[in-house]
């Protein structure tokens, strides 16, 4: 199996190759017709040439031809190739090339015949009759003969060969060049992506700290960097929540084991007597184990790709209401107001668990505000979203907790673990019920100090 350079290389090299032979072609194509046109232009404007002189050769006084001058045009021309037979206004000849030297005529039409075979040009000797005039009167018939359509010179042969020679030379530069070029071009392309899978590798096995420290030139490969780099980064922090995931529930399970072992053992030692108190005390704990399962469950729940929500269209508001009626005592006895707002909106829901949701939300804010404060709840309206916020006045949430706080058993102050209750998942099913109606939910602090939690559904049946 070829590497992605050479087969990179290969790629710009035939396309280089392929641009070169049609350039070259269409190049001579173009440069060999213009020439030919060009020849043909030069031989029209020297029969004319040759027509014209030959008129000025009459005197029109005498009706005489001079030639002498006639000859020497004749054997001048002869040497370019062409053949003149002069007549009179009464058509009898006064000059004919041929007649005059056949042997040297003959031997020039068969040297030019033999050239163009030889080039691979064919055509044929034809003869052109032109008037010749003088104050536009005519005063006889000049004939040329010569080579058509065209004919070359050896040193016109020898510039179409030499500009052979140059296109080609041209294009096995090109191919070189393009070659070296695009070995470097695929050299500089392939070397980032190396890396990458080399860090992809390395992810795969685990070492979730390598990164690609330099950026490129290309935006598509500094995408490709940015996308391995937060991979890393993303499997990283979920290895770590994995661990912290590990010791959290270890710690949530050791504790009231270890209660129930160690009064277990002293009541079957007979150290302790089954008292009701202790009986009691044991229950606690067992029921302590079972909300966790329970949350555990909810959660596995919550997170199914199976879950089926029993969406109807439910008020936000009326249900924000409804659900904050049952913490009036827990308000009371914390001398907590309770504040809600906003506009009546129609939302498309599964009306228990977005009660769930709620009642999460609203539990932590009773729990982590101050005595004697504020919570306030807003239902907000928009084109194709409902928006519920709830804010507390308590002591908010560290900017850098805030990534976290929706990952599952995670607590940004664990010093309150066992004061406010709870196993630390309720705020990742809430993410999890949000998700699943295709709507998000966002944490944050508000200015005037506290924590707000802001769900926004789509009002829409998804």
């Amino acid at each position: 199996m070829r590497s992605l350079r050479t087969q990179l290389s290969l790629a710009i090299v035939f396309v280089v190759l392929i641009a070169v032979v049609l350039i070259s072609f269409f190049s001579n194509v173009l440069i060999v017709r213009q020439f030919e046109g060009y020849i043909i232009e030069q031989q029209d404007a020297r029969v004319k040439t040759i027509t014209d002189n030959l008129a000025q050769y009459y005197n029109g006084l005498t009706n005489t031809w001079d030639l002498n001058a006639i000859h020497a045009l004749s054997m001048y021309s002869l040497n370019d190739g062409y053949i003149i037979k002069v007549s009179d206004y009464r058509g009898e000849t006064v000059w004919n090339a041929e007649n005059h030297d056949m042997g040297l005529c003959q031997q020039t039409m068969m040297d030019i015949m033999a050239r163009m075979e030889a080039h691979g040009a064919a055509g044929e000797f034809v003869s052109v009759n032109y008037d010749l005039t003088q104050n536009e009167q005519k005063i006889g018939t000049a004939s040329v003969k010569h080579y058509g359509p065209f004919f070359l010179s050896e040193n016109e042969f020898s510039f179409i060969g030499a500009l052979n020679v140059i296109l080609a030379v041209i294009g096995v530069l090109s191919l070189v060049f393009s070659f070296v070029v695009g070995w470097l071009l695929a050299r500089r392309l392939v070397r980032p992506i190396r890396k990458t899978a080399d860090i992809a590798a390395a992810i795969a096995d685990g070492r979730y700290d390598v990164q690609f420290e330099s950026k490129t030139n290309t935006r598509e490969l500094n995408h490709l960097v940015f996308s391995i780099n937060h991979l890393s980064c993303a499997l990283a922090r979920q290895e770590s929540l994995r661990k912290q995931l590990t010791a959290d529930v270890a710690h949530e399970l050791r504790t009231p084991l270890a209660t129930l072992g160690t009064h277990i053992e002293a009541m079957v030692e007979g150290i302790w007597k089954p008292t009701p108190e202790r009986l009691q005390s044991c229950h606690e704990e067992i029921l302590r184990l079972g909300k966790m399962v329970a949350d555990l469950e909810r959660l596995e729940h919550a997170e199914s790709e199976n879950l089926k929500l029993e969406k109807s269209f439910v008020d936000l508001l009326a249900l924000s209401k409804t659900v904050c009626d049952n913490f009036a005592g827990q308000l009371a006895n914390k001398n907590q107001r309770l504040e809600i707002d906003g506009v009546n909106v129609i939302v498309s829901i599964d009306k228990d668990r977005v009660s769930g949701v709620i009642m999460n939300l609203m539990s932590n804010a009773v729990k982590y505000a101050p005595e004697g404060s504020k919570i306030s709840i807003f239902i907000q309206d928009t084109p194709e979203f409902a928006q519920l916020s709830i804010e507390d006045a308590g002591p908010g949430i560290p900017e850098a907790e805030l990534p976290y706080i929706f990952e599952r058993f995670y607590r940004a102050d664990k010093s309150r673990n066992r004061d406010t209750g709870g196993t630390g998942i309720g705020l990742a099913i809430v993410k999890s019920v949000v998700s699943a109606h295709g709507g998000t939910i966002t944490a944050g602090n508000h200015v005037g100090g506290g924590a707000r939690f802001t769900v926004t559904l789509p009002k829409a049946a998804r």
